[in-house]
């Protein structure tokens, strides 16, 4: 038994490090509140300021699995009478011995189009990479050690890069769409024994809340897909939202997982979600599932102060 966990952990261990073209953004069963992650265009496409923090423990009980922290905050600002939005970034994702975190700054230039807003946005900032290797050789003749190979790497390397993004993001009253590009300059991580690279990744989503006979209830279905080129994974979801106050869904990622998940929005306006995804893939074997957290607070630019004006009697 442990001979197969080292094995399966070597395996992990190996394409993180050395796929040059593999999924490199953190992924979110919760999409519909990360929009930031992925599109840069969605940069104040709510009219207020927003901000976003979620952690995901994915296949939790693996060794090396991923674990993502994300925060993001966006505005809509008017610099110059331009409508526009402003954000920020962080990631942190760690999978196997894999470090990468990010900061990127976003601007989107907003304009109205048909019956919403169109927003095209630019993200760009820094991204390091950090390999922190320790291996685990199974016993037998068939196992080169890493020593042996003058692509494996065996002491610890980091490197700092530039990344930027671009996204056009579209949003009605009822509906939403969105197209990105992550990684646009494919960016080269130049290691000692190898220069891999960040391949780019296309993200395309959109959602639609679907008005239900009794007005307290809505269902909104949505849709969210990636590839990096070589790679294709299709997300589908469909939640119930009560009084836009408290909602539940279903989720189902080709190939990959079946997701459940609950939310609430609280009284001084925060949000709080959680998702549960089951691996319907032969790593359920090893894994107890993946749970994703978020938390999100929305408000308005005037920061609470009431935007009526009224005379005192004094002055009357």
């Amino acid at each position: 038994m442990n001979a197969k966990k080292n094995i399966l952990t070597l395996a992990l261990a190996a394409l993180v490090a050395t796929a040059a073209s593999a999924q490199s953004d953190p992924v979110s069963s919760q999409f519909m509140f990360n929009h930031m992650l992925y599109n840069p265009g969605s940069a104040g496409s709510s009219g207020r300021i927003c901000a976003t923090a979620m952690n995901r423990q994915q296949w939790v009980g693996f060794e090396g699995a991923p674990s993502s922290t994300v925060f993001h905050v966006n505005a809509a600002v008017r610099p110059f009478n331009i409508r526009s939005g402003v954000g920020l970034t962080i990631i942190s994702d760690q999978t196997g011995f894999d470090s990468d975190n990010s900061l990127l700054l976003t601007y989107s230039y907003i304009t109205p189009l048909g019956n919403g807003n169109l927003g095209i946005g630019v993200n760009a900032g820094i991204l390091n990479k950090a390999i922190d290797p320790q291996w685990n050789i199974p016993s037998g003749d068939i196992f080169v050690p890493p020593s042996g190979d003058p692509l494996i790497p065996e002491a610890k390397e980091s490197h700092l890069t530039y990344d930027m993004s671009f996204g056009l993001f579209y949003k009605a009253i009822d509906y939403y769409a969105g197209l990105s590009v992550t990684h646009l300059t494919e960016p080269k991580i130049k290691y000692t024994k190898a220069t891999p690279y960040i391949a780019r990744h296309y993200y395309a989503t959109a959602g639609y809340t679907v008005r239900l006979p009794n007005p307290n209830f809505e269902l909104i279905p949505s849709a969210f897909v990636f590839s990096d080129g070589k790679l294709f994974q299709l997300s589908l979801n469909t939640t119930l939202r009560y009084n836009k106050k408290v909602w539940g869904g279903v989720s189902y990622r080709a190939g990959d997982a079946l997701t459940g998940m609950i939310g609430i929005e609280l009284y001084n306006g925060i949000r709080i979600g959680y998702s549960y995804d089951f691996p319907m893939n032969d790593i359920r074997k090893s894994t107890s599932g993946s749970h994703e957290f978020m938390i999100n607070y929305c408000f308005d630019l005037s920061l609470g102060r009431s935007s009526k004006r009224y005379k005192s009697i004094r002055f009357l």
